[in-house]
Formats: C-alpha cells, structure tokens, sequence
C-alpha cells in the first residue's frame, strides 16, 4: 500500500512538472497571481515562464499607491517604512511614481508623538532621494515633492476613505505602470534649464496630445519664483489641457544638477494620450460649508470620467482644512469621497493652489485661459484624472 502510494505522488508530480514546463496557458494563469517583483524573478527559470511573465506584465495596466502616516522611528520617513513592505506585493512594473511627503518630518528632521509629549530628533538616514528611490527598478522616473499637508486614500482599497494630514508625518506614492494610450512624462524647470526648446522636449507646447498637466513650484517664496511660474503658466493657458497642483515647499527627486538647493523651480507631470482625460472644479474661499463643498466637487460627474484607473487629486490652500470649516476636520476629503466613493484621493496643502473650473463634456468647454485665473489662494483645486 505504501509503494502504492508512493509511486502515485511521483505521477501526480511528473504531471505537474511536465504542465509547469510545457502548457504555456496555465503557467500564465499562475502567474498572473504573483506580485511584480517575484514575477521578475520567475522569468529567469526558462524561456516558457520568461515569454509568460512578460505576457503577464503588458496586462498589468492598473495604477497603484502606497500611503503611510506616523509616528515611525527615527531612521527612516514613515512612506519609506511602509513602501519597504508593500512594494514586494505590487502588481505592476512601476514606470513613474509621483511622491509627495510632508515637510515636518522628510526634511532631516522627525517628531516622535507619544502620549501627547512633542520631542525632535534628527534623522541619520539616506538622502531623501536614495531613500525613496532604492525600492523601486532601475529606470522609473520618480517626481518627489515635499509639503506642508498631505491628502491621501489608504493603501490597498480603492474605496477607502481619504484623510486629511495637515499636521504630523504622512506620504504617499503613487504608481503609473506603461499604459497602452496613455504617455506620462515628468519634468523639471529653473531659471537656467527652462527654454522654448525645453517646453517642447516635455510635451508642453506643440502637443496635440496633451490632456492633463500636474504642476509643482517649489520654493515658491523665493525672490523671482512667481515671474517664473507665469513663464511657464503663460504657454500652457493657451493649450487645450487641464492644469492642476499647487506650491510647495521643496522637490527631492530626481536630484538637481542645473540649480543649487534652495533655488526656486517647477515639476511635474506632462499625460498625453488618446486614454487621458482630465476634469476640475474650483472651491473657491465662498464656499465655506460641507454642502457647498460637496454640490461644487458633484458637478464633476458632468465629466462622465470613467471609474477605473481613475485618482482624485486634491491641491488645497494651508488657511483651509479644520480652521476653515470652523473646526469641523476631512470636510472637503470627505464631500469627494462621498461623491466618488470608489476613487482615490491625493494631494496637498500648500501656499498656493494652481488650476480652475475646466469640465469636458462632448463639445463644451468651461475654462479659464489666462494666467491670472490659473493662480488661487485660500482654495482648493479638485481634479480627477483617468489614465486608461
């Protein structure tokens, strides 16, 4: 009975090993279980599992994210801590990523909160771009932003519910993979990089394509900085695209080799594509109320965006947020998510919010195209953007 037994189990597993070895279909089945990295792994055993995990990869078309918020300890930004698990579990090969942190605790210094007792320690870690960028592949651009708030879904549930962090540590990293009809290129301007010939190189002008702009000035209260950004405002406001983001307190990544540190610029991301289509609303400082808020974020159902590979970004003014809605806290994360319960939520609090009222529906256009309209204080600019 035993050799019986025996000699079954080898069967089953020359079966097995013959499947695995031989029936493509099934392999790719399999494999379309397996997260990302440990898929990059496998298609190194044969060429079967080679040709199937990059079958496996071209379907992986869905945008993902990490969020984190603190306390965490003294080494490392709570984002890094959590992106150190969650990265292996990812199903996509990350192509871009656009992180934003928060200022408190990424900037060499972190705040420890336990039992209501404040105390600053400095941070013996890796440069901030070397901490982000050692978890993700050789050849995915990441656009880092530091500010002074933090919006973000929780990660894992494209339901979640999106909070507001206007103080303590909190970050997020966005993950864009390579998607069919969708281009997405990042790009960085100062005062010695930025030239007509430079707009044109990211896919500013001249781009019939261009759907969507994400735009962050950072140092923005550097002398010249706001000369600057209506440099790069001026040629946008003409295009057909939608423009949207804020002002921030600094930029991380990639490193900087044309300005020193401390110097004023511009970044972000340029989305082009037949795939790409964008829609915002204005919350401007009259609305003050949680039903004002939701009824002006409902009307960017009018877009009649898509849901899925759809994220929600939120570029809001420091002076709104608890304070502005007399104490009352996530009001405006809370009217977007009531509004698209299955979207996810990001962005910032800054000193300065960039965008207007640009909603696409058929043939009708309502937006703002001079430069003046495009610059806001003590507002929130809410967006959606679909990626395919």
């Amino acid at each position: 009975m035993g050799e019986n037994e025996d000699f079954t189990v080898v069967l089953q597993d020359s079966k097995a090993s013959y499947v695995l070895s031989n029936v493509a279909e099934v392999v790719e089945r399999i494999l379309t279980f397996v997260p990302t990295k440990s898929l990059l792994r496998i298609a190194s055993v044969c060429r079967l599992w080679r040709n199937c995990a990059r079958r496996v990869l071209r379907t992986q078309q869905q945008l993902d994210w990490v969020s984190a918020c603190g306390p965490s300890n003294p080494k490392n930004h709570a984002l890094c801590n959590m992106l150190a698990e969650e990265v292996e579990n990812v199903f996509l090969l990350p192509k871009i990523v656009l992180a934003l942190v928060d200022c408190e605790a990424f900037n060499g210094q972190a705040y420890c909160y336990r039992q209501n007792k404040q105390a600053k320690m400095r941070r013996h870690s890796l440069d901030p771009f070397e901490e982000v960028n050692r978890f993700f592949p050789t050849g995915c651009d990441i656009m880092g932003m530091v500010a002074s708030g933090i919006v973000m879904t929780p990660s894992g549930s494209f339901s979640g519910v999106p909070k507001e962090y206007q103080e303590g540590e909190a970050g997020f990293a966005i993950m864009f993979p390579s998607i069919e009809g969708v281009n997405i290129k990042p790009f960085h301007f100062c005062e010695k990089s930025m030239s007509p010939t430079a707009l044109k190189e990211a896919g500013l002008v001249d781009n019939p394509e261009l759907r969507v702009v994400l735009l962050f000035v950072y140092e923005p209260c550097q002398n010249g900085a706001a000369r600057f950004l209506v440099q790069i405002l001026e040629p946008l406001a003409k295009s057909n695209a939608l423009i949207a983001g804020g002002l921030v307190d600094s930029y991380f990544s990639p490193p900087r080799h044309c300005c020193l540190q401390g110097q004023y610029g511009v970044a972000g991301l340029a989305l082009s594509g037949p795939k790409v289509q964008g829609a915002s609303v204005l919350l401007d400082q009259e609305i003050t109320s949680p039903k004002a808020a939701e009824a002006t974020i409902g009307r960017l159902k009018a877009a009649k965006i898509p849901e899925k590979n759809t994220i929600g970004f939120m570029f809001s003014c420091l002076g709104r947020g608890q304070n502005f809605y007399k104490d009352q806290a996530n009001v405006e994360a809370d009217a977007f998510h009531k509004v698209f319960p299955n979207t996810p939520l990001f962005g910032l609090f800054g000193n300065g919010e960039i965008g207007c009222d640009r909603i696409v529906k058929e043939d009708y256009t309502l937006c703002d195209t001079d430069t003046e309209s495009l610059q806001h204080e003590y507002s929130t600019v809410m967006t959606l953007v679909h990626v395919g």
